[in-house]
């Protein structure tokens, strides 16, 4: 039996999602990238899952969609691209930003095309310095996709999200750090326990208000004032009818440490 190359494992309310073809800097074939919505809705929905952490190994975290098999050249039917877009490298990032549990990135490579927009869509980007992102569409004559065009303008602004587009340079972990585009870097060695620190705090955080603000930050850049608002007392309302919350404020006038139990 050939290994699967994506791992799925979970403990103590975290679960890993790790690509692993080191052969292939973790390139997405259609079966990978199904797996991995899959495992996204799944975990969205079971209360024993409370963060979500997304991996690579060896040299990559994810070079992109693997192009080889037929996915290029051949005679095409009109809408075919813009099907197997929305089912394919669209319904991936979407599954990313509607998870409802924080979703962590933790990049130890290579993160190119569809690689580097699934780090760029998680909510929170640690990188090993030996990590690049390469926005790498124009390389091969192609429009970004996957959800690039909307998410580059919204973290780093349009005029930076054009040079990286135009040009597809590979960016450093260093630059990324520095433009916004993750949150920290470091030593390759450290990668791994940082994130499972940063892991751990989330999974013990109170997740239904992690949930919550997570789709109200999604949610601003894309509506105006009253309407964001309006969403974040309509969340707050939701929130209070949670056991964290209770806890939380019950925590606070006991002056203890609250125990958030993820409902």
């Amino acid at each position: 039996m050939p290994r699967p190359w994506i791992r799925v494992t979970t403990e103590n309310g975290v679960t890993h999602l790790t690509l692993d073809r080191p052969e292939a800097l973790g390139a997405l074939t259609p079966d990978m990238r199904d797996q991995l919505i899959a495992s996204l809705t799944e975990a969205s929905a079971d209360p024993g899952v409370r963060v979500v952490v997304l991996g690579g190994t060896g040299r990559g975290f994810c070079a992109g969609a693997d192009l080889r098999g037929g996915a290029v050249g051949g005679e095409r039917v009109a809408g075919d691209v813009a099907r197997t877009l929305r089912l394919g490298a669209q319904r991936l990032i979407g599954a990313v930003l509607d998870c409802e549990k924080p979703v962590v990135a933790a990049v130890n490579g290579t993160a190119a095309g569809l690689g580097a927009h699934l780090a760029f869509a998680c909510d929170l980007v640690l990188a090993a310095e030996s990590a690049r992102f390469i926005e790498v569409f124009v390389r091969r004559g192609l429009v970004p996709d996957g959800g690039g065009a909307y998410l580059l303008p919204r973290l780093i602004g349009p005029q930076r999200a054009k040079e990286l587009m135009f040009f597809g340079d590979a960016l450093t972990a260093a630059d990324a750090v520095r433009l916004g585009l993750v949150n920290r870097v470091l030593p390759d060695g450290e990668l791994g326990r940082t994130t499972a620190e940063w892991a751990a705090r989330l999974a013990v955080a109170p997740t239904r208000a992690l949930a919550l603000t997570k789709q109200l930050v999604n949610a601003s850049l894309d509506t105006d004032r009253p309407t964001a608002f309006a969403a974040e007392a309509a969340a707050q309302e939701i929130n209070m009818t949670t056991e964290d919350a209770r806890e939380g404020l019950t925590s606070f006038t006991e002056r203890r440490e609250p125990t958030y139990r993820g409902r």
